[in-house]
This record gives C-alpha cells, structure tokens and sequence, in this order.
C-alpha cells in the first residue's frame, strides 16, 4: 500500500512539473525604426499567454520619453535679403543650443535603455525558457551578445516576429542564430504563403496556403533556404509578380540545443488583432486569427511544447 501511495505521489508530482508554465521574455525595445503596431504585439502576446495556459510573458520594454533630435535650418540663398539671412542666423544659433540638449538627453535616455536591456544578462536569463523579439529594431546595448548567443544554444527558445530581422544588422552571430537578415521591402501588398510544412504547430492550421490581404513584405539577405526548415513561403515576388522564385516568410532552425521560430509577418495591426470592431480593416478577422495561431504554434514548437513531424 505504501509502495502505491509512492508510486502515486510520484505520479501526481511529475503530472504538476510538467504542467508548470514556460516563462518567456518578450522584447520590444528598439534603437531604429519603430513600428506603431508594437503594443498591438504586446497585446497579444498576453493574451496567448492567458488563454493557453502554457507560459507566461514578462517584458523588455523602451523607456518613456526617447528624446527627438532637433531639425537643422536650411541653408539660406546668398541672395536672399538681409532679414531673411538674420533670421537663418537666429534659427541655426537656436539649433546648436536644442542639439546640445538632445545629445544631453539622448545619452541619459540610453542609459536608461541599458538598465532596461540588464534583463538579458545570462544572470537573468536563467530565469527563462525563452525570448521573443517583437519587431525590435537597430543595435540593443544588450549586456553580454556572446552570453546571449551561449543561453540559446544551450536549450532556449528564440521566437523572432517581423522586425526582429532588422535587429542586430552588424553582429554576424545573431543573424546566423536567425537564419537571415532583412534587405528591404517595398508598399504593402496581398500574398499567397504557401505551406511547406503541414505537420508543424506553426503552419498546421493554415491548409495548403495562407492568404494575408495586405501586408508589409520583408526579402532577405543572409538567408539560405538549406540552413533552415522553411514554413512559409511565396513562389513569386511579393511586388512583382510575374518574377518566379523562392521568397521566404517564415522558417525555423536548430541552434545548438536550442530551437529558433521567425515569422516576417506581424506589420499592420489588423494582422495582429483579431478586433472585429477595429475601424479600417484591410484584412479579415479569421486572418487576424490565423496569424496568432501561427505565432502561438510557433512559441509552442520553440519551447518544445508541441513537435513537428517533418
């Protein structure tokens, strides 16, 4: 009897640790351009926290009040009159001051940045089984990359959505790690992702093809098809379409022990938010549904909770 009662408590505490939610570390700091769907990002990265139970969102997020550099006066004509020439010495003697102040502000700003960004030191990190960028951009002032690089491959989950590859242009390890770099995109269009993995958590749902209204496109540099598992892809260019070819959307890649997701998709909010109220959709609803489901399948398959047969 004692032997089952072990047997059992074993049981029941082996069924409790492996319920345990994973912990996540979403990312959304940004030295380059910054897209305005972010907290849209954020947003639902919570929600697929809660509403799946699997893991939970702690965040990486940019400190209030970046400041704005100051613009430069044009150049005044040599034929310009006097006054308009005074004026001009007035505005650019205004601006020396405001550039003086924003350099001020902006090296404060980016300690505060730094301090921020200490929640990737490979201290902190041990607290996590993973970490999502979500569209970060330029070079983050992150403590320790190699350290960073080390943590992934050791067992962690990378989970990279749209932006991430305008992340990091200059460290040749992070792009490797992501499996390609952003080159360049051109207006928003309507695409076609053609499935080439029906049996991954990220793509199971989507059929044959995935069809987004309108989109923010991204093409690659730094990409090869053979160095990672591609998921979505279109056969034609995204602006051109009479141009054939092999243009990746979406992939994910071993590194070391580590499991690495990324999507391009995720620009307009009405990817992201499945809000049947949000005024001037250009995409539908079971679009905005399809997306998250594809990002949630993406987190599940990086942090080992659900496989891929291929």
């Amino acid at each position: 009897m004692k032997k089952l009662f072990t047997l059992a408590l074993v049981a029941l505490t082996a069924a409790t640790l492996q319920a345990e939610p994973k912990k996540l570390l979403v990312v959304t700091t940004t030295t380059g351009f910054r897209h305005a769907s972010i907290p849209t990002l954020e947003k639902m990265l919570s929600q697929l926290a809660k509403d799946s139970g699997e893991f939970t969102v702690d965040f990486v997020q940019q400190p209030p009040g970046k400041p704005v550099a100051p613009k430069k006066p044009a150049p005044f004509k040599v034929d310009d009159l006097e006054s308009v020439k005074e004026a001009h010495n007035i505005a650019e003697e205004k601006f020396v001051n405001e550039q003086a102040a924003f350099v001020t502000a902006e090296t404060k700003w980016e300690e505060t940045l730094k301090a921020e960004l200490k929640k990737l030191s490979p201290d902190n990190l041990k607290n996590y089984d993973g970490v999502i960028f979500a569209s970060t951009t330029g070079d983050l002032p992150i403590p320790d990359q190699q350290g960073f690089l080390d943590w992934i491959k050791a067992g962690h989950a990378f989970i990279g959505l749209h932006a991430a590859s305008d992340t990091f242009p200059g460290w040749p390890g992070y792009i490797e790690m992501l499996g390609g770099h952003f080159q360049h995109h051109g207006a928003q269009v309507a695409v076609e992702c053609l499935n080439q993995d029906a049996t991954h958590p990220a793509t199971a749902m989507l059929g044959k093809s995935f069809s987004v209204s309108l989109e923010e496109i991204y093409q690659f540099k730094n990409y090869d098809a053979a160095n990672v598992h591609d998921l979505l892809i279109m056969d034609k260019h995204p602006e051109h379409k009479e141009q054939a070819g092999h243009f990746a959307v979406a992939w994910c890649k071993d590194f070391g022990a580590g499991k690495v997701f990324y999507t391009s998709l995720g620009h307009r909010e009405d990817v992201i938010d499945a809000d049947p109220d949000m005024k001037d959709r250009k995409n539908s609803v079971e679009i905005a549904k399809a997306y998250q489901a594809h990002v949630l399948g993406g987190i599940e398959w990086a942090l080992g909770i659900k496989s891929s047969s291929k």
